[in-house]
This record gives structure tokens, sequence and C-alpha cells, in this order.
């Protein structure tokens, strides 16, 4: 008997994770937990350490494509309100790493403070946007943090300053330590004016990409001074398909998928399209959504 079956009310085992994904693809998790606290996070981390089980993040399953056979281990979703409150004093921001960022945007919006508004329209909690640098053209959420506390998987609790965390293009230093709260440094602005940028960033994200779609965002990080979307329409991919997943014809880095696919067909697809791509540019696409295992 595992360590983790005596956390019933928190740990379930072969959990279907296809409806905790933007994709709807994926298998079970061996084990799946919903800690409601640091303590029950704690407990489940030091029965993976026991019995030497993976432990797997989830936030709200954009930027993820998981297999067909699911994922061993324990996968740990972060969704209880220990975890997903904002706080705002003055232009500080403490919000909980299981935060929809959708919902911090509106918050900070509402407040009067600018910094996030051009972040609108990206999916996923503010633990998985931190530790992957997500952002747009107009900058990263990183530039906007001061410090994050996280959970090492040896159970230590950390606070690691902006400086030390190594911000990078779509990535940080922040490794397998689990983000469990961020304080942010934002500005005071206009609100009408912060909300006027609010609502042009969205109206671009809705007209240039496949928003109403089945997807996980982009697929590829863009290369150096180039942009994976435009090199993948230039091979002449919008549209292509591999059984019921396709290239957007509305955004070519965006894979949109049907009812019947599976994820074998999304994994074909991404490497057809880079095959493609290296051949036609000589540009070797790099992944920027995570695949389990």
């Amino acid at each position: 008997m595992s360590c983790l079956d005596s956390l019933t009310e928190i740990v379930r085992k072969d959990e279907p994770l296809a409806p905790y994904t933007w994709l709807k693809l994926g298998g079970p998790a061996q084990y799946f937990a919903e800690p409601r606290s640091i303590d029950e996070l704690c407990a489940v981390l030091k029965c993976c350490r026991e019995e030497e089980l993976t432990v797997h993040i989830l936030g709200d399953g954009a930027n993820l494509l998981i297999r067909d056979d699911g994922v061993s281990g324990c996968v740990v979703r972060l969704n209880g309100p220990e975890f997903t409150e904002v706080t705002i004093e003055g232009n500080t921001v403490t919000v909980g790493g299981g935060a929809l960022l959708s919902h911090v945007i509106s918050r900070t919006v509402a407040a009067g403070l600018t910094g996030l508004e051009e972040l609108s329209g990206i999916p996923g909690t503010v633990g998985g946007a931190i530790a992957g640098n997500a952002g747009g053209k107009s900058g990263d959420i990183g530039t906007q943090v001061i410090s994050v506390d996280v959970i090492t998987l040896d159970g230590n609790r950390e606070t690691l300053p902006a400086e030390l965390i190594g911000f990078n293009y779509r990535s940080s230093h922040i490794g397998s330590s689990i983000i469990v709260c961020a304080k942010l440094q934002l500005r005071e602005d206009d609100p009408q004016e912060i909300t006027k940028r609010l609502r042009k960033t969205w109206i671009m994200k809705r007209t240039s990409q496949p928003l109403t779609s089945q997807s996980a965002g982009c697929i590829f990080k863009n290369p150096p001074g180039l942009s994976a979307g435009a090199l993948i329409e230039q091979a002449g991919l919008k549209g292509t398909r591999v059984g019921d997943c396709e290239v957007s014809d509305i955004h070519a880095n965006f894979i949109v998928t049907h009812e019947n696919t599976t994820s074998q067909d999304v994994l074909k697809l991404i490497d057809l399209v880079k095959s493609q791509v290296s051949d036609k540019h000589g540009v070797n696409l790099e992944l920027e959504i995570k695949v389990w295992p």
C-alpha cells in the first residue's frame, strides 16, 4: 500500500487527465492530488519521496500535451483557496501560484494597476506563467516579478528574488520547485487607459488566433529574430492534418484538435511540422508546450 493511499481526501488513483487540459487529450494519472494547504502539499511530496514517485504540477492544463498512455507518478493540482488568493496592497500584488492569470489581470486592471493587461488572452495559472515566463510582443511576466515562494520537492519553503529566478525567453530557472505564491510590482495608471489596452490586446488575439477552437496555445517557441507561425505558414502547412487534428488556418503556430483526436496524432503532426520547417528553412523549431511524460 502506498503512503498516498492514506490521503484519500485529497488523492485519487487513475484519474482521467484529459478533462483538465485545453486539448482534452491524454490518459490517466497514476495518482492525482489536490492539496488544500501547504501542509497537505508537503505531505503529498513526502509520500512521493518515500515511494520514489515523479511529481508533475498541473496548472490550468494549457500549453500541455499528455500522452495517450497517461502519466506515472503523482500529478498535483493547486486549485484550493490557499493557492489561488489575490491580495492587492498599493502597487504590490500577492497572488497564489494556482490563480488563473486571466483573473489576476482582471483584478489588477480594476484596481488601476498596469503591467499585466497586455498578457490578456494568455491561458494558464500564475505559477505556470512565471515558470515559463509567459508573454508577448509587449513583454514578459518576469519583468513584473519581485519574488516567488516555492516548495521544493524536499518539502522546504524558499523565497526566491527575481534576480535569482533567471528569466529568459519562455523559460526560467525555477526547475522542479513548486510556485505557491508570487509578489508582483505593478504601476498606477488611468483605469480607462489600461482597459483600452486590455481590449485592444484581446481583440488582436481574437482575430489572429483560434481562441474559439480547441488548442493548447502556441506549439513552438519563436526562434531568435523569427516567427514560428510565419515559418510554418511559409512552409505551406496551414490546414495540414494528421488524424483529427490540424495546423490552424488562422495562426500556423496553433494545432487545433477535434472530437476523435489522439495525443499520438498531435505528436505526429508536431514531428511533421518540425521536419518540413527544417527542410524548407533550415530552422529547428523548439516546443513551447510541455509533453507528459
